[in-house]
C-alpha cells in the first residue's frame, strides 16, 4: 500500500498533465479530469488488471472513458501506467496526426477501448462488452479455470444519465444482472448551462434502483471510501454496479473550481499557474512528473507482466484438460472464421414465387448458427418478423449466459451501441436487428462503428415503400441515402436469396468496419443462376444479372433489392421490341466503388448512356450512376398507407414504366 503523500502525488500529476494539455492545445474539458482525479488513481492503482506493454491482453479489464469529453484523463493515465504514449503526444493534444485526439479514439492511442464523445455511447459499449465477457465465461470457463474472468469500468457524467441512450442500456443491463459492470459516475452537478439543477433534478440512484442495479454514493475526493465501494460492487455478482461520486469539477482551481466556466474552456494562464500552487506543484514546470510519482505508476507494467503470465499459465493448464475448448476459445479472440466454414452457406433453388430477403436471411442465419458458435445476437423485439431467432439455442438470459438469442427488447439506440461495444471486446460475432425506419433510432452508433472500424452487423428489415399497410411512418424512403452518406460503412440490399446468403458472407469476413443489411417484407422471385450471373458476384457490389448479345447494350437497368425483378422483366419486354437492355444488380454501392476502373466500366460502359435506375427510395446519390441522361424511377415523397402491390402501381414501380423510361433514355441519348 501506498503513503498517503505519494498517493496525492499521483493524484496532483494526473490533474497537472491534464490541465497543461488542455491549456497546451487551447481548447478542452479540465474540469472533469481535475474531478475525477482521485476516483481514476484509485480505480487504475489498486483495481485496474491491464497490461501497457499489450494492451490487447483478452483478459484485461476494460475501462471506457464514457465521459470522453473529459479525455486527457485518460491520456495522462496511460502515459503515467506505461502505455506507448509518449509524454510528447500530451503535448500534441487535439493537434494534427496525434495519438491524442480531443475525445478518445479507439485504434488511434494505446489503451483506448472505444471511441466515446457523443455522450452515453461508451456507456452502452460497456454493456456490450460485459455481455460478451458473460458468453465467453459461460461458454468456456470450467471449475477451477476462470479463463475469462475481468470486469468492465466506466466513468460516466450527468449529461450522460440524462441521455436516452444511458436508460435503454441500463435497464437491460439490470435486466441481466451484469455483475462485472462497474460504473463511476461524476456526480458535479455542473454542464455547460450551468448547475444540473436546470434541467436534471430526478434522483438517479433511485432510478437505479429501479433498473435493478447495485448502487452507492461516496465523497468523490475521499479515496479510502472509493476503494471500499468498488469492493462492495465487486462483491455483488447478480447486480451492475453504479457509484455515484460526489465531486467539485475543476478541483484544485481557486477561482473556477465548481463552476460551468471549466467545463469546456482551459483555465487560462492566470488560473492554471494558480491552481498547479494550490496543487503543490511548480507553475513554471509544464507537463512535469515528479520521478516517485511516475515509479509508482509505472509498477503497472510488471504487475501487468505478472497478470498476463499467470494468465497464460493457467490458459496452458486449461489446454491439456479441455485441448478442443483452448482451440476453439483460441480462434474466438483471434477473430478468424473456421477453416471452409463458407461451405455451409446454402445455395436456393430457382423459384418464380421465391421468398423475402428477410427470410432467406434467417434461414442463412440458422445454417451458419452450427459453424459458428459465437455468432450471437437477435432484435429489438421484433424476432418473428426480423427472422433473427436461432432455432434449437437458448436466449441469453442471468443463468444462461452461454445463451445465443438476444431479446433487446424495445431499445434500438441502446442495442446498436451495445453490439459494438461486443464487438469491440472481441471473441463473438455479434448482430442486432430491427426494421429500416428505425434505423433513424441506430444511427448514431451506426457512425461511430464506421469511425471506429468496428466489425458489427447490423440487419434492417421491412426495407421499403413494399412494407405496404403500415402506412409511411413504417416505410423507409430516405434511409438507404442516408446510411449510404456515412464514410465507411457497407450498405448491401441483395435482390434474391441467394444475394442474401452472399451478403451474409460478405459481412462475416468483413473485419474492419460494419456492415448493414437491408431487406425485404415481401417475397422476391430466386433466380436462375444457370442463366444469370453468380450471386457470389454480390460482392463486388455490382454485377451483370443479365445481358444481350451485343457488345454494347441500347439502355442499362439498375436496381437494387426488390426493384430488380422489375429491371428482369423489362428486359424481357424490351426484346419483343428489338431493344437490348442490361441489367445490373447494384447490392452495394460502397462495394462496387472498391472494384477497379476496368471492372467499373465494364459493368456500366461510359459509352451507353442510356441509363435507368429503380429503387424504391429517393434518387439522392444515385445521379453517380445513372450520368446526365439517365432516370430515375424512385420516390421524392413519404409513402401511402395500401397494400404494396397497389402502393408500388401508383408510384410507378411497374414493368411497363421501366419499359417506358428505357425508351424515353435511349431515345434522349440518341438526340444528343
Amino acid at each position: 500500500m501506498t503513503h498517503p503523500t505519494l498517493d496525492q502525488l499521483c493524484v496532483n500529476t494526473i490533474r497537472t498533465l491534464a490541465i497543461d494539455g488542455v491549456q497546451k492545445a487551447n481548447s478542452g474539458h479540465p474540469g472533469m479530469p481535475l474531478g475525477m482525479a482521485d476516483v481514476a488513481y484509485t480505480l487504475w492503482n489498486k483495481f485496474l488488471h491491464h497490461h501497457p506493454r499489450n494492451p490487447d491482453w483478452p483478459n484485461r479489464d476494460r475501462f471506457i472513458l464514457s465521459a470522453g469529453h473529459g479525455s486527457m484523463l485518460l491520456y495522462s493515465l496511460l502515459h503515467l501506467t506505461g502505455y506507448d504514449l509518449p509524454l510528447e503526444e500530451l503535448r500534441q493534444f487535439r493537434q494534427w496526426d496525434s495519438l491524442t485526439p480531443g475525445h478518445p479514439e479507439y485504434g488511434v492511442t494505446p489503451g483506448v477501448e472505444a471511441t466515446t464523445g457523443p455522450l452515453g455511447q461508451g456507456f452502452a459499449n460497456g454493456v456490450g462488452m460485459a455481455i460478451a465477457e458473460a458468453f465467453l465465461a459461460a461458454t468456456f470457463n470450467r471449475p477451477g479455470y476462470d479463463i475469462i474472468n475481468h470486469y468492465v469500468y466506466a466513468i460516466v457524467s450527468d449529461g450522460e444519465l440524462m441521455e436516452g441512450i444511458t436508460h435503454e442500456a441500463a435497464s437491460l443491463a439490470g435486466h441481466l444482472k451484469l455483475g462485472k459492470l462497474i460504473y463511476l459516475y461524476d456526480d458535479n452537478h455542473i454542464t455547460i448551462d450551468g448547475s444540473t439543477d436546470l434541467a436534471f433534478t430526478e434522483d438517479c440512484m433511485k432510478r437505479f434502483e429501479a433498473y435493478h442495479w447495485h448502487t452507492q454514493e461516496v465523497d468523490g475526493h475521499d479515496r479510502e471510501a472509493i476503494e471500499a465501494a468498488i469492493k462492495a460492487a465487486q462483491a455483488v455478482v447478480d447486480k451492475p454496479s453504479i457509484i455515484a461520486c460526489r465531486t467539485t469539477i475543476g478541483y484544485g482551481s481557486p477561482n473556477k473550481a465548481g463552476t460551468s466556466h471549466v467545463h469546456g474552456s482551459p483555465l487560462g494562464i492566470a488560473e492554471l499557474r494558480l491552481t498547479k500552487q494550490a496543487l503543490g506543484f511548480d507553475p513554471d514546470k509544464e507537463f512535469y512528473v515528479p520521478a516517485e510519482a511516475l515509479t509508482e505508476f509505472r509498477q503497472a507494467v510488471p504487475q501487468g507482466e505478472k497478470l498476463e503470465k499467470d494468465w497464460k499459465e493457467l490458459l496452458e493448464a486449461y489446454t491439456k484438460v479441455y485441448p478442443q475448448e483452448a482451440a476453439q476459445l483460441r480462434q474466438f479472440i483471434s477473430g478468424e472464421l473456421p477453416a471452409e466454414w463458407e461451405k455451409a452457406l446454402p445455395v436456393f433453388p430457382t423459384d418464380p414465387k421465391g421468398m423475402a430477403s428477410r427470410v432467406a436471411f434467417g434461414k442463412t442465419l440458422n445454417v451458419l448458427a452450427p459453424v459458428l458458435p459465437n455468432l450471437i445476437g437477435g432484435s429489438a423485439d421484433l424476432a418473428p418478423s426480423n427472422n433473427t431467432y436461432l432455432d434449437g439455442y437458448p436466449a441469453f438470459a442471468y443463468g444462461s449466459f452461454a445463451g445465443r438469442n438476444f431479446h433487446f427488447g424495445v431499445r434500438e439506440h441502446g442495442m446498436a451501441a451495445i453490439l459494438n461495444g461486443m464487438a469491440l471486446h472481441g471473441g463473438v460475432i455479434p448482430y442486432g436487428a430491427t426494421f429500416l425506419t428505425f434505423a433513424d433510432y441506430n444511427r448514431p452508433s451506426i457512425r461511430l462503428a464506421a469511425l471506429s472500424h468496428i466489425p458489427s452487423i447490423f440487419v434492417f428489415t421491412h426495407d421499403s415503400i413494399g412494407l405496404g399497410e403500415d402506412g409511411p411512418t413504417h416505410q423507409p424512403v430516405e434511409h438507404l441515402a442516408t446510411l449510404r452518406s456515412i464514410p465507411g460503412l457497407t450498405v448491401i440490399r441483395p435482390a434474391d436469396a441467394n444475394e442474401t446468403a452472399q451478403a451474409w458472407k460478405i459481412a462475416l469476413e468483413m473485419r474492419d468496419g460494419p456492415v448493414v443489411l437491408i431487406l425485404s417484407r415481401q417475397n422476391l422471385p430466386t433466380y436462375d443462376r444457370t442463366k444469370m450471373g453468380s450471386a457470389a458476384d454480390v460482392a463486388k457490389g455490382a454485377y451483370i444479372l443479365l445481358d444481350t448479345a451485343k457488345v454494347y447494350p441500347d439502355v442499362i437497368l439498375m436496381a437494387t433489392g426488390s426493384e430488380v425483378q422489375l429491371a428482369v422483366e423489362a428486359h424481357a419486354k424490351l426484346a419483343e421490341q428489338g431493344i437490348s437492355a442490361r441489367v445490373v444488380s447494384m447490392p452495394s454501392w460502397e462495394l462496387f466503388k472498391a472494384q477497379s476502373d476496368t471492372y467499373q466500366d465494364s459493368v456500366l460502359p461510359p459509352s451507353v448512356t442510356a441509363r435507368v435506375a429503380i429503387e424504391a427510395a429517393v434518387a439522392m446519390g444515385w445521379g453517380q450512376w445513372l450520368g446526365a441522361y439517365g432516370s430515375f424511377i424512385g420516390l421524392d415523397r413519404f409513402g401511402a398507407s395500401a397494400p404494396y402491390q397497389v402502393i408500388y402501381e401508383h408510384f410507378g414501380f411497374t414493368v411497363e414504366n421501366v419499359v417506358l423510361r428505357a425508351l424515353s433514355v435511349i431515345d434522349t441519348s440518341k438526340k444528343r
